[in-house]
């Protein structure tokens, strides 16, 4: 009789810690996109111990420009075109994962479409560029069979990067796939300093009305500048440092260490409603502290 208490307690136990556990998805344009919400998968992963996943939609191939500094590192002239869209894709997956480790990243899935140059235009990279209709259909065999809870992908503003709003429409086109009880929540990323007044002004790409925010739904922020351990010194900026300084082939990333304050996430619009509450309570959360204080003589 005992031992059957023990399996139900303990059975009991495992489901309670699983619920408690996040699994997130996080879909991106290019390596190193998951630079914007670094923090807050560094505190699911190390803090809450939930799971994060990576889908990268490119290869990555188009950040030979500022490639400089890499060149010695890697031996050969990637701000040369034809060599850096050679050796790029390889380079910036190893850049990824080694920043990853750092945060906690327990898979890739990389689709290595097509990296182009930089532009404005969603429209084109999804009907031209990218085979929209086999990635849609992984990610959402994927989401399918990892039952995530949250999806994070940037917030596709009319300013951002035209590969970052054409992976958010295909994540927003894939989860709009499953049956709304079925949806994991996915939530738009951007960045904020902690003097801004966040607003849910953004209404959505006008050729894709699938981006719309929900305009009622609460703001959720992780703060990167949550001071912890001796006399309050350190903050999360510094676990998002080490994954910038991976990403060495992409020089320009380097300047955005200690840079903003918040990591920010939208509710999109196409969320089951009813999630509102339970994504409030999970971002309340991740503001618990877990770091033990100590005192020193």
């Amino acid at each position: 009789m005992k031992s059957y208490l023990f399996f139900f307690f303990f059975l009991f136990n495992t489901i309670l810690i699983a619920s408690d556990s996040p699994k997130v998805l996080l879909i991106n344009a290019h390596p190193d996109d998951e630079s914007g919400c670094a923090a807050t998968v560094y505190k699911i992963t190390k803090e809450l111990n939930g799971t994060v996943d990576l889908a990268v939609i490119t290869n990555g191939e188009a950040g030979y420009k500022y490639s400089t500094l890499a060149e010695s590192i890697y031996g050969v002239e990637l701000t040369e075109e034809k060599i850096g869209r050679k050796y790029l894709p390889d380079i910036r997956k190893k850049e990824l994962k080694a920043g990853g480790s750092w945060v906690g990243i327990r898979n890739y899935i990389f689709f290595d479409q097509l990296d182009t140059y930089y532009t404005l235009d969603a429209d084109t990279v999804l009907r031209l560029v990218w085979d929209t209709a086999s990635v849609t259909k992984s990610l959402r065999l994927l989401i399918q069979n990892e039952h995530y809870d949250y999806i994070f992908c940037l917030l596709p503003t009319p300013q951002t990067h035209g590969h970052h709003k054409a992976a958010t429409i295909l994540a927003l086109e894939t989860v709009r796939q499953l049956p709304l009880a079925l949806r994991p929540t996915i939530l738009g990323v951007s960045g904020a300093m902690n003097k801004d007044t966040l607003t849910n002004s953004f209404l959505g790409l006008p050729s894709y009305p699938i981006t719309k925010i929900e305009k009622d739904a609460p703001i959720f922020t992780f703060n990167r500048k949550t001071p912890f351990g001796y006399n309050g010194k350190l903050n999360y900026n510094i676990v998002v440092n080490w994954l910038i300084a991976e990403h060495k082939s992409q020089g320009t990333m380097q300047t955005f260490m200690n840079q903003g304050d918040k990591e920010v996430f939208y509710f999109f619009a196409i969320n089951n409603d009813a999630k509102k509450e339970t994504t409030k309570d999970f971002f309340s959360r991740m503001t618990t502290p877990v770091f033990r204080k100590r005192t020193y003589r």
